[in-house]
């Protein structure tokens, strides 16, 4: 079986309950028992679901299902809380949490520390206005992860790269490790065809990022994620070494993707992932 290259482990949370994709939650759950028993397993995180959406998994569960979830908490660290003590009686586990920011930092972070979530990485995630970098310093004091938001189904959602650089280098000067949700639909910056809109990419992320942890000025790490050169990017990506890709990931943990194939295919298209990953989608290993 060919290996998953190191920089590709673990990078994409299953969010197929998303937009755009919105899958129905049985249709999320089979998916994701597939893609975790295929051979490019190692690349699948958790599946990512709200915590209401609990609800109607439970009766989607076989008795030792031990299904490894991420929780949203959109309304707040009360609301993770519940969603922590529904799934305690579920045969489920949970990894991962993103959570938030309803109010200011400072009531938010209080609450946060009441919530027991042990084994849990607490991702918060960022607003984009005044509140960013005094929630990085939260997240820092508090051994919490971020989560930047790089897209929607609105083109106001989409940060330019100015903006996400800012929010990049910002995490990094913090020693904050982030996760990216929303908007990474492809590997290279792109624009939509169907809506216009202009997406950032995954693989202009990882190497922005291994930018910023060098040090790099804004420009350089702006530029890094404006650039829609696939071929250029993947041969930048492919010279760093083991170390720097290490560092890369553990600053950039992964990204929520509701399609699994495309970040596949489109590794496998820019020679970064071997051939066989992506057509053994519904293989296993």
């Amino acid at each position: 079986m060919a290996d998953l290259p190191a920089f590709a482990r673990g990078l994409c949370d299953d969010a197929a309950v998303f937009p755009p994709g919105l899958a129905p939650l049985p249709a999320a759950v089979a998916g994701h028992r597939r893609h975790r028993s295929a051979i490019y397993r190692d690349l699948v995180g958790p599946l990512v679901l709200s915590v209401p959406a609990l609800a109607e998994l439970e009766a989607l569960l076989t008795a030792d299902d031990g299904l490894q979830l991420a929780l949203t908490a959109p309304h707040g660290p009360q609301q993770l809380a519940e969603g922590l003590r529904a799934a305690t009686r579920m045969p489920v586990e949970v990894v991962a949490a993103e959570v938030a920011v309803p109010g200011d930092p400072a009531t938010f972070f209080a609450e946060l520390a009441g919530v027991t979530a042990p084994d849990v990485a607490v991702s918060v995630e960022v607003p984009r206005d005044e509140r960013r970098d005094p929630v990085l310093r939260g997240c820092a004091a508090d051994g919490h992860h971020a989560k930047f938001r790089t897209g929607g189904v609105r083109a106001e959602l989409y940060p330019d790269e100015d903006e996400l650089a800012g929010a990049v280098r910002a995490a990094v000067d913090e020693q904050v490790s982030f996760k990216a949700t929303a908007g990474l639909h492809h590997a290279v910056r792109n624009t939509d065809p169907d809506t216009g809109f202009q997406q950032h990419g995954f693989v202009n992320l990882l190497l922005a990022t291994r930018a910023a942890l060098d040090g790099a000025e804004h420009e350089a790490v702006a530029g890094l994620l404006a650039d829609r050169e696939g071929p250029r990017l993947a041969a930048k990506l492919r010279a760093l070494d083991a170390e720097q890709i290490a560092g890369v990931r553990r600053s950039f943990t992964s990204f929520g993707t509701c399609s699994i194939a495309d970040p596949l295919t489109e590794l496998a298209e820019l020679d970064l992932i071997p051939a066989e990953l992506a057509n053994g989608r519904g293989g296993t290993a």
